[in-house]
């Protein structure tokens, strides 16, 4: 992040980071959406089929 913040001050730019949160902030919906929908979207990190680390040939192994 130093090499970021560097090349922002040398062209006259700054980091801008938010003093606070959002006013319409609404911790009990974020939880029941990180608990209800993000599963689904997450996926499971594993895979129900052997896969191939070829992107051209499926079956490599």
């Amino acid at each position: 992040m130093q090499g970021v913040a560097a090349l922002l001050k040398r062209h006259g730019w700054s980091c801008q980071v938010p003093d606070r949160r959002a006013v319409e902030w609404d911790e009990a919906a974020v939880a029941g959406w990180a608990k209800e929908t993000w599963p689904h979207v997450e996926g499971p990190w594993w895979r129900s089929v052997p896969g191939s680390s070829s992107r051209t040939r499926r079956a490599s192994r």
